[in-house]
């Protein structure tokens, strides 16, 4: 056993006792030494007599620091602002919107008085007929000058009579659709809520002012006619007004002239000029200045020289160089038939064709 001075683990090894029993108070092991705790003065204790001999270190604080209270408060300003922003979004929902009223429709075939003017030289035709000032293609639908409204900025005035001209050049000037070959470039730029319409007119074409595919765009029979002339002749105006404060409404007003010769006929067959007048509304609400489409409302089209006994329900099958109207007048209207659309045909003046 130890002595009375040993530490608790017993007197360190090879301890004889003896003289160095005086020394047991004051002499300290590895362990106790461990065991100790140690405390270190501050500069202002060890200056001060009377200081506490230990500086505690302060409490811990409980709960949230200055940093995070701050950064909760921004998460919820953001996230406040967030909600409010979607509830008062400038386009409005889905949810709110007008319902897109179906295209109305009228196509009136224009009859000449005698023989379709023609001649090889398609040039030659538009320079001695109306449509001898005339721009070519596109350049002949310039956009008007324009201002805000009291519900819509001027850079969204901009945007509708900007789609507005592009449905035009598609549905009146691209090949493709002129020939009937492709309808995807006009079909693109409407309001989804008129395609099934766009679509029942073109897969069941009817004259029932809803479903003429020749009230959605030009289009020429290709068994019958082709362009002679790719310069086509365009004069017209575009107006965009207010309609009310959620909608623009855009009115176009555009006579196309078209250099034809019969299909499959040699450059050097004589050519003839076909008039296509086209006067549409359209209607753009917020959301479709977004995505860059249209609401078609009102379509009034005249063509000629066309034969009023002929159906220019699917197709435009104009008189050609040399030829005359059939005789007959328009398919019959039965006044019994609620359902039965009103035929209509005109005279096409005899100004309005070239001097050849």
């Amino acid at each position: 056993m130890g002595g009375p001075g040993d530490p608790p683990e017993g007197g360190p090894e090879g301890s004889t006792g003896g003289a160095e029993d005086e020394y047991r108070s004051v002499v300290f092991d590895e362990s106790f030494v461990r065991a100790a705790r140690l405390q270190e003065y501050s500069a202002e204790e060890r200056m001060a007599d009377h200081a506490p001999a230990v500086r505690r270190r302060p409490p811990l604080h409980r709960g949230l620091t200055r940093q995070a209270l701050i950064l909760l408060v921004l998460i919820a300003v953001a996230f406040s602002t967030a909600i409010f922003m979607g509830v008062r979004h400038p386009y409005g929902s889905p949810e709110a919107r007008r319902p897109v009223e179906p295209l109305r429709m009228t196509v009136i075939p224009l009859a000449p008085t005698g023989k379709v003017p023609g001649t090889a030289d398609a040039e030659y035709l538009y320079a001695h007929s109306p449509a001898a000032q005339y721009d070519v293609g596109a350049e002949g639908i310039s956009l008007p000058a324009t201002r805000s409204t009291a519900h819509f900025s001027d850079s969204q005035v901009v945007s509708a009579l900007t789609t507005a001209k592009d449905y035009i050049v598609r549905s009146s000037l691209y090949p493709e659709v002129l020939t009937g070959r492709d309808v995807q470039p006009a079909r693109s730029l409407l309001d989804a809520d008129q395609l099934d319409q766009f679509d029942q007119s073109f897969d069941h074409p009817s004259a029932d002012g809803r479903h003429a595919p020749t009230g959605w765009l030009v289009r020429l029979d290709p068994s019958r006619a082709q362009l002679a002339d790719d310069h086509i002749r365009v004069q017209g105006d575009l107006q965009a007004t207010e309609a009310d404060s959620g909608a623009l409404e855009v009115t176009a007003d555009h006579t196309f002239v078209y250099a034809l010769r019969p299909t499959g006929a040699a450059a050097n067959a004589p050519a003839s000029l076909f008039t296509v007048r086209r006067e549409l509304t359209f209607r753009f609400t917020r959301e479709d200045l977004r995505t860059h489409q249209v609401q078609l409302v009102t379509s009034y089209v005249q063509a000629g020289p066309l034969a009023c006994a002929e159906d220019s329900t699917a197709y435009f099958r104009p008189l050609l160089a040399g030829q005359t109207t059939r005789t007959g007048g328009p398919a019959g209207t039965d006044p019994y038939e609620t359902d039965s659309p009103t035929a209509l045909c005109g005279t096409l003046s005899a100004g309005a064709e070239p001097k050849v």
